[in-house]
């Protein structure tokens, strides 16, 4: 069971394919903005994950992100998912991302639980006819 207030945090050190330049998010050598979108919904998904029962999942459904600084190569980073809100099926995420300097990233995140093989049957149908 989650309660509002509760977090997970996911650390990790910035790798050659997190880079914009890599990614095709940019052309610099620095932390790619999907790059922490990505870390930033680890947290969240893990911290749902473990409230539900094991045949269900999250599934990312908003994010709403500022990337405030740049973060360099070789960097430890760390992004942290609180979570503001619940009805059951919904879960509303305060997300943040910080290097060894502070805040690099802020924002909201929405994740929507859903039966896994269900989904996942969902969306290999839409394409087995094709």
């Amino acid at each position: 069971m989650l309660n509002i207030g509760d977090s997970l945090e996911i650390k990790e050190r910035v790798n050659e394919e997190m880079l914009a330049v890599t990614v095709g998010s940019g052309e610099l050598e620095v932390l790619a903005t999907p790059s922490v979108i990505a870390l930033m919904e680890n947290a969240a998904s893990n911290l749902a994950k473990s409230g539900l029962s094991e045949e269900y999942t999250t599934v990312g459904t908003m994010i709403n992100i500022e990337h405030i600084s740049p973060t360099p190569l070789g960097a430890k980073i760390k992004a942290e998912a609180v979570l503001k809100e619940s009805d059951g099926r919904i879960f509303k995420f305060d997300v943040i991302a910080y290097d060894e300097k502070g805040v690099i990233a802020k924002g909201e995140h929405t994740r929507v639980s859903v039966n896994a093989e269900k989904f996942q049957k969902k969306a290999d149908e839409k394409f087995s006819e094709v």
